[in-house]
Parts: structure tokens; sequence; C-alpha cells
């Protein structure tokens, strides 16, 4: 795992999201777990090396971001906003969270097959939060102290985690820096001003849900990319684009590479950006983007 800071380690470098972890003088607290097997255990073990975890904290409910939680059972108290519990590994109209992890195991983690559960034993735990918050909330372990502020966009239960000591926030998928954006479920007004309260925090490194450690200069890209979406769709809607028509042709895959192992849902991603974006600036009485 990358090193960020004296107390901060995440990895960059796995198919899914950058899971990490915080290193304190009363243990370690983790944000987010590897949606692959073997990574999950590995990591469970390196961060249980620096002490008991106290915590794990999701910031969002993607698979990428919780399927991990399963081999994290016993070790610490599992915390999510409202959001991230009620959407927890429920099957949506784009994805089937289990099928999607279970999926990526020949390519991605083959030695991992022998510690997949089948789905009926992992539903019977999944290891869920057993603390559930509204609104922002924080945490104090030992040294440390740790802001998880709701932020909105990307996910309804969105969050980040903000360790000022470290002078760090682990933003979730609010951020996908150098790499394709995931709109299908977001509230891009929303999103926008998730992207404002992270860029007001006083920090050096920003830890984004998917691709490398960066700061928060990098928040007026991530902006500009859900304004040129927005801006596209729009664009075809008033020249009287169908709904086919706009999904054939708005598309930034150009722009960007989907992130590690991923690079087969290209398509996929292109098409439920456009399609959604479409629906909702299309829907009457007008809801949000």
């Amino acid at each position: 795992m990358e090193q960020v800071t004296a107390n901060i380690f995440t990895d960059t470098k796995l198919r899914g999201c950058n899971p990490g972890f915080v290193t304190t003088s009363d243990g370690v607290v983790v944000v987010d777990t590897p949606q692959l097997p073997t990574k999950a255990v590995a990591m469970r073990k390196l961060a249980e090396s620096h002490g008991p975890i106290r915590y794990l904290i999701n910031t969002e409910h993607h698979v990428d971001h919780i399927f991990g939680n399963y081999y994290f059972k016993g070790a610490g108290t599992v915390v999510h906003h409202q959001g991230v519990y009620d959407s927890f590994m429920v099957v949506g109209p784009n994805i089937d969270p289990f099928a999607y992890a279970a999926e990526a195991i020949p390519t991605d983690d083959p030695e991992g097959a022998e510690i997949f559960p089948d789905r009926e034993t992992y539903f019977r735990d999944p290891n869920k939060a057993t603390i559930v918050f509204k609104g922002d909330v924080t945490l104090r372990v030992g040294d440390h102290t740790f802001h998880l502020l709701h932020t909105p966009g990307h996910t309804r239960g969105q969050i980040a985690v903000h360790i000022p000591e470290e002078r760090v926030v682990f933003t979730g998928d609010t951020i996908f820096h150098d790499c394709q954006t995931w709109l299908m479920e977001s509230d891009v007004p929303q999103w926008l001003d998730a992207l404002e309260r992270v860029r007001s925090l006083d920090v050096d490194h920003l830890l984004p849900g998917h691709g490398p450690v960066t700061t928060t200069d990098y928040v007026a890209t991530q902006r500009a990319v859900l304004l040129d979406w927005v801006g596209a769709v729009a664009d075809a809607i008033a020249k009287g684009w169908s709904r086919e028509e706009t999904i054939a042709r708005v598309n930034f895959a150009d722009r960007y590479p989907v992130d590690i192992g991923q690079g087969h849902m290209m398509g996929h991603i292109q098409t439920k950006n456009a399609a959604s974006l479409y629906d909702k600036l299309t829907a009457k009485p007008a809801t949000s983007i």
C-alpha cells in the first residue's frame, strides 16, 4: 500500500475503489474495503499490524467500496451514513452488486475463489453498520479526529472523511481522478455542492475514490467533467434528439480511461451516464439532475 502521510495508507492500484486506513495512538480506522477477497484479507492483516481496528467506515454503498467488509468481520465497529446503510448491497436497475463482485474473481483475483462466499452465506452477515448516522458526525480515536461529512451527489449517502491532524480527506467517489466518472445514480447539483465543500477543506492530500492521490486543485477538473456531461446531454435535447440518439451520440470515452480492471465497462458507463442524464433532464415535473 502507498503511505500518504506518517499515519495514512491507501491502495490506488486495485480493481475497485481506493481503500485505506489511518493509524492512531489508540488503534486503526479503516476507510472503505477492497472488493477483491485476497486483497481485503491482506489489507486487514496489514492494518491490524498497526493495532486493533476500532472503526470501519464506508464512504458509499457501491459494491467496490463495501464488499470487502465481509472479510473484516469482528474487526472494529462499522459506521454508515443512513443512505449507505439503506442501499447496502441492494440490487438496482443497473447492477446486481453480488454478481458484479463474483464476475471479477476469475480475471482479477483467481486465488480469491476459495474464500468467495455463495450468495446465501454472504447475505447472512455481510458486515453492515451497527452505527448509522444522518448529516455529519465526528469520531475521536486516540490522537486523531475523523469528521464524517455528508457530501451527496454521486450517491445520496456519500460521505467524505476528513482527518485534520493529517491534513487529508478521503473523498470517496466525489472525485474520480483521471478516470471515467460514473453518473448513473447521481444528483449533479448536489455533487457540485459537495465538490465545493471538499475544496474548502484545509488539506494537503485528497484521496479520491478512484485514481491517484491528488490535491484540492483537481476539484475544478471534476467539476468540469460533470458540467460537460450535463451540457452535452442538454444540447442533445435542445436539438430534438431522441433518448436513443442521445445515448448513441453523446460520449466522453476519449477523455479518460476506465479505472483499473474495468476497461470492459467503458460502453456501459457512456450509455448509462447519457441515459440517466437524459431521463432527469426531460422528466416532468423537472427533477434534480
